[in-house]
C-alpha cells in the first residue's frame, strides 16, 4: 500500500475517532466546545496569517486545526479515547503498516 493511502486510512481514522468522541456524553463539554471553537476560527474572516497570502494564509489554518485537534484529544478522559481507538484501529484488509508481515496468498487446488 503507498504511503498516500496509508496516510489516507490514518487521517480518515483519526477523524472517526474524534467523530465518535464527540458523540460519547463521558466526553467533558469543555472539549467538545474545543473544535466549534475551530470551526468559528476557520469561518471569520480574521487569522493569524491572512488567507490571501499565498502558501502561509492556508497553513497557519492548517497548522491551527491540527493544534487544535491535538489539544481536543488531550482533553478528553484517556480511558475514553483508548476505547474508541480500539474500534477505529481496526485494520482494513490488504493493509500494510509498519511490522505487518504479508499476507500469505493460498491457491485453492480444485
Amino acid at each position: 500500500m503507498s504511503r498516500l493511502r496509508r496516510w489516507r486510512w490514518r487521517a480518515t481514522a483519526q477523524l472517526r475517532l474524534i467523530w465518535r468522541l464527540l458523540r460519547d456524553p463521558r466526553v467533558p463539554l469543555p472539549a467538545k466546545l474545543v473544535l466549534p471553537a475551530l470551526l468559528l476560527y476557520l469561518l471569520l474572516p480574521l487569522d493569524i496569517i491572512p488567507d490571501f497570502i499565498p502558501v502561509l494564509g492556508q497553513l497557519d489554518d492548517v497548522l491551527v486545526a491540527a493544534l487544535t485537534m491535538k489539544l481536543f484529544l488531550r482533553l478528553c478522559p484517556r480511558d475514553i479515547v483508548q476505547e474508541h481507538l480500539g474500534r477505529t484501529e481496526a485494520i482494513p484488509a490488504g493493509f500494510r503498516g509498519a511490522g505487518t508481515p504479508k499476507r500469505e496468498e493460498t491457491s485453492l487446488a480444485v
